[in-house]
């Protein structure tokens, strides 16, 4: 992968932990930058560990699919990019705006409950990654740094904002993945494509 699709990914799988920033922001009463920072610190370490956890499960399958990996890496960014679309378009219940959290008092297990929740995702892109010539620890890291970036900034533009910007940030890294997952299989068939031809020509 290059720099560019890496940095991509990773701003792309912080948009679910983006969102949910934001309605913690939305319920606190001014929160402290402190709070927020610790809020995004939460979510990005956790982000951070699930893709190398799901690129581990994917090592053990990755060489008996390795003549359609690019078909189980595109199905995969095609299913996790229309269900983060499909969750930015559905309305926000009013009763999720504020997930138990104050300002005075944030419910940390919550918070963590809901970083491991927002970090399923990125565990599946894990699994996709073990296919693919990458280095895991270095995109595990930008996954992670991104998503404490964006928590950090949910939090303090969250009481100002609200939640609304978050599901059309959801919607924003759906379709990124599914830009991803497009473009990978359009470089592995036209590879194949291009053995093909040589060997015709041969």
């Amino acid at each position: 992968m290059s720099l560019v699709s890496t940095t991509l990914l990773a701003f792309s799988m912080s948009t679910d932990a983006f969102a949910a920033s934001l309605c913690k922001g939305t319920c606190m009463q001014q929160p402290r930058f402190s709070v927020a920072l610790k809020t995004g610190l939460v979510f990005g370490v956790i982000e951070m560990i699930s893709p190398v956890l799901g690129w581990l499960l994917g090592m053990g399958a990755s060489q008996l699919v390795r003549d359609w990996d690019h078909w189980v890496i595109f199905t995969l960014l095609l299913l996790l990019g229309g269900r983060m679309i499909f969750a930015g378009l559905k309305p926000q219940q009013a009763d999720d705006q504020c997930c138990g959290s104050s300002s005075r008092n944030p419910s940390w297990w919550l918070i963590v409950a809901t970083a491991i929740a927002t970090s399923l995702d990125a565990m599946a892109v894990g699994i996709g990654l073990a296919f693919m010539d990458v280095n895991i620890w270095l995109t595990a890291l930008a996954i992670g740094l991104a998503t404490t970036i964006m928590s950090t900034t949910g939090v303090m533009i969250g009481r100002r904002v609200g939640a609304a910007i978050g599901q059309r940030a959801e919607i924003l890294g759906g379709i990124i993945l599914i830009g991803v997952g497009c473009a990978t299989l359009y470089h592995h068939l036209a590879a194949d494509g291009l053995v093909l031809i040589q060997q015709m020509g041969a």
